[in-house]
């Protein structure tokens, strides 16, 4: 087996000690000028591959993890201290898949008033944070998922949070009536969409019979005087 280079020995070595994932940047700082970095990560991945741990990818940034396929036989080294209430899990969807959103909103796709507890807990969790307010009345704050959230549940981005076709092969729009209306508020959206688009085009094509209807009774009017016999 070949020995790996001293810079991918450092990198390694670097990312093992961390409490934290890094960035490109941070791990390029330990490296002279100039020096690939991607190359290195990757020949890094490729080090661990099919081994006890894994290089992946999370909010954008390198951290060593136990390999996926492993967890089932891997057990918590702590009991969890707090379990989410399902409004807070809901909310906690919602608010991952249509980011930036409002209290106001969360609550419309739910159907019911959030308690100001679960932001709360959602908050003190890590998970989420206010990021700037809505240009509406009132300027309601809008709230986004955090680079915890991202790390908590091994996601490099938003992007890779399961779609629609993936909850429903877990079972979770047939047992968890919240989480499916989130789910589905896309599809919901889209169906609208096309229904609208469908509307227009019926009533363009009303405006456009119409106008060759009045087209016919301007031109029959203009004849009628001209087929009159003569007196």
């Amino acid at each position: 087996m070949t020995e790996p280079s001293p810079a991918v020995r450092l990198i390694e070595a670097v990312l093992f000690a961390s409490a934290h994932p890094l960035a490109d940047e941070d791990l390029a700082q330990r490296l002279p000028e100039g020096t690939d970095i991607a190359a290195i990560l990757a020949e890094i991945e490729a080090l661990y591959d099919g081994r006890g741990i894994a290089l992946v990818k999370v909010s954008g940034k390198w951290a060593f993890r136990t390999a996926s396929d492993l967890a089932a036989a891997l057990r918590p080294e702590h009991a969890v201290q707090r379990k989410l209430s399902r409004a807070a899990v809901e909310t906690l969807a919602i608010i991952a898949y249509h980011q930036p959103i409002t209290r106001a909103e969360v609550e419309q796709v739910r159907g019911v008033a959030l308690s100001k507890g679960t932001l709360d807990m959602l908050m003190g969790a890590g998970w989420i944070k206010p990021k700037g307010r809505r240009q509406a009345p009132g300027r309601p704050a809008t709230w986004v998922t955090t680079e915890e959230f991202l790390q908590h549940f091994g996601l490099d981005r938003v992007e890779d949070l399961p779609n629609l076709d993936e909850l429903r092969a877990a079972g979770l729009l047939d047992h968890r009536p919240g989480i499916a209306t989130m789910a589905m508020r896309q599809e919901e959206a889209d169906a609208v969409e096309a229904a609208a688009e469908r509307e227009r085009d019926e009533e363009d094509a009303r405006e456009r019979e119409e106008r060759r209807r009045g087209q016919i009774e301007d031109d029959d009017a203009e004849e009628s005087p001209r087929s009159s016999p003569a007196g």
